[in-house]
């Protein structure tokens, strides 16, 4: 897996990897190190401010988060094996991803929640996380469960965007077709050579 960071680039909807449910990780190495700065690299690059390990075609249930979406400000967090163990209130708020660039919807989720995860150092985390805090957390750890944003819009939210999902589907046919995009078994297999090596 030499150069695993380096090849690392964020899948777009519809990437068979972005359905991959993430296994829990057990051994946080270098190259694991790397991966997460690449990661942090590509959400700057595009302007995020969370991207999970399913957005760059890994099978591991981290994610990492910056609210502020600047190297030079905010605070980055990463967290591994990411669980929420309480949850509280309900919002409403416009959600959109790196996944889907250019995409977004009204999603309802809950308003407070407290995580617990783990930090690269295998330290156990908790936090009590409110407003964007609490549906950035959310959104990511649905990405670990291979559930996309555009899952939890309203029927009226998905019918505004249809048309934009079947040109994704259209795109991602095309790439296929020109050997950008290797086939679900290809996939597959790799995501399970990958889990062997950390899960």
């Amino acid at each position: 897996m030499a150069g695993l960071a380096e090849s690392l680039k964020i899948i777009q909807y519809p990437h068979p990897t972005l359905r991959h449910v993430a296994k829990p990780i057990r051994r946080i190495d270098a190259e694991m190190l790397q991966v997460v700065r690449r990661m942090f690299d590509l959400m700057y690059e595009h302007k995020g401010i969370g991207l999970a390990a399913t957005q760059v075609a890994l099978p591991y249930r981290l994610f990492v988060l910056n609210l502020k979406g600047d190297p030079n400000e905010g605070e980055e967090h990463v967290f591994v094996n990411p669980v929420i163990t309480k949850r509280k209130g309900l919002a409403e708020a416009e959600e959109g991803c790196l996944s889907l660039p250019g995409l977004y919807g009204d999603v309802k989720r809950s308003e407070n929640i407290t995580l617990q995860a783990f930090n690269l150092q295998g330290q156990a985390v908790k936090h009590v996380c409110e407003d964007l805090f609490a549906r950035a957390v959310q959104h990511e750890i649905d990405h670990l469960d291979g559930v996309l944003f555009i899952d939890r819009l309203t029927p009226t939210g998905e019918l505004k965007v249809k048309d934009t999902l079947d040109e994704f589907t259209v795109n991602f046919a095309g790439r296929r077709r020109l050997g950008e995009v290797p086939s679900d078994e290809v996939l597959a297999a790799r995501l399970k050579e990958l889990e062997q090596a950390r899960t």
